[in-house]
């Protein structure tokens, strides 16, 4: 039987390359570009000058190290918090738990602006506003919703029948979480982990609202070139390199983790 072509589907995919890859294309353009004058199609001139006039300045080597630094600092304490509440939420009864629950999806359910200027507001009392640690506290909400939901999605598809047969082998709790429990649900928390990473190293407004002007980060910079640059190609080679974190990040998820740890953990 002759396979029906899927008209659908390819139309579908020229819409999602249209959105998604052609304004990334004309930005990698801009970034390699030196002279581009309209009505061209293409560049005149091609070349690399804006990348050695942008990785000269110091600001951006500071903002790179900074959102790395800031980056693993919230990735960090959201695993500490989170994945422990994680897994009482999956394997534990006790009152309220669907209620508190569902309270993590409160900061998305709101206007996210919104919620972050009422929180400026209680940390310009609390003088952590241009803090580096106001800025970690208002990006480790944003990470709450998901190191909870998907990690409790791994934690609830461990095979409880090993479990069990590790006990009646004489295994204590410990050596069953451990050796059983945990290796499973390890390549979805991974995931998660990678998410909040990624996920925070290009947070802006939290980042802006809280950190400016004295917090920069990578994504703050690059609005800030954008802004005051006349210059096109400072923001293009600023963007590029924002996408490295993301390829490094993928090649290394799908090389270890997987695809299917990220469909677990949104429960696909």
């Amino acid at each position: 039987m002759q396979k029906k072509f899927d008209w659908l589907g390819v139309l579908i995919a020229a819409a999602l390359a249209l959105v998604i890859v052609l304004p990334l294309l004309v930005v990698a353009i801009w970034a390699f570009t030196e002279v581009w004058r309209y009505p061209s199609l293409l560049p005149q001139q091609w070349g690399t000058r804006f990348w050695g006039q942008t990785l000269a300045r110091a600001d951006v080597w500071e903002a790179i190290w900074l959102s790395i630094r800031l980056s693993l600092t919230v990735t960090l304490l959201s695993a500490v918090i989170c994945l422990p509440a994680a897994y009482a939420f999956a394997r534990m009864n006790f009152p309220g738990k669907n209620i508190f629950f569902l309270s993590f999806l409160a900061s998305h359910a709101f206007p996210k602006f919104g919620l972050l200027v009422a929180i400026a507001g209680i940390f310009l009392g609390l003088g952590l506003v241009s803090n580096f640690w106001g800025v970690v506290l208002i990006q480790l909400v944003g990470t709450l919703m998901m190191m909870i939901w998907i990690p409790v999605a791994a934690f609830q598809n461990i095979d409880r029948r090993m479990e069990e047969a590790a006990r009646d082998a004489g295994a204590g709790p410990l050596r069953v979480f451990l050796q059983i429990s945990l290796p499973q649900a390890a390549p979805t928390i991974f995931a998660a982990l990678l998410l909040t990473f990624v996920g925070t190293f290009y947070e802006t407004e939290g980042a802006w609202l809280i950190g400016a002007p004295q917090i920069r980060t990578m994504p703050v910079l690059m609005i800030t070139f954008i802004n005051n640059q006349i210059v096109v190609q400072y923001g293009a080679v600023l963007s590029v390199l924002l996408w490295i974190p993301s390829f490094v990040a993928l090649l290394f998820a799908r090389r270890l983790v997987g695809s299917s740890s990220f469909a677990r953990g949104f429960g696909v």
